[in-house]
């Protein structure tokens, strides 16, 4: 279990990937998409002071919409880096 000094250590962490799991729900909310599964694992985080985001199982349509999503921001990303470069 977690003591008092690895608590206060890992505070930033812990607030930290709880943000980002959240902020990743929500975006994928607007999108239409989520990951059913989606969690910070807490009793990894309190074992080792390192706090992972479990993306979990999740339907194969579900990933698919991901998938584009993805595919669809890196392609914006990359004509965003092009017009820069202009």
């Amino acid at each position: 279990m977690m003591g008092p000094i690895l608590d206060r250590a890992t505070a930033e962490q812990r607030r930290e990937a709880a943000l980002v799991a959240d902020d990743l729900a929500a975006v994928l909310a607007l999108a239409g998409a989520k990951l059913p599964s989606l969690e910070v694992d807490w009793d990894f985080g309190r074992r080792t002071g390192c706090y992972l985001i479990s993306l979990g199982a999740a339907r194969t349509a579900e990933v698919l919409r991901i998938v584009e999503l993805l595919r669809k921001g890196l392609h914006y990303e990359h004509l965003a880096a092009a017009e820069e470069g202009r």
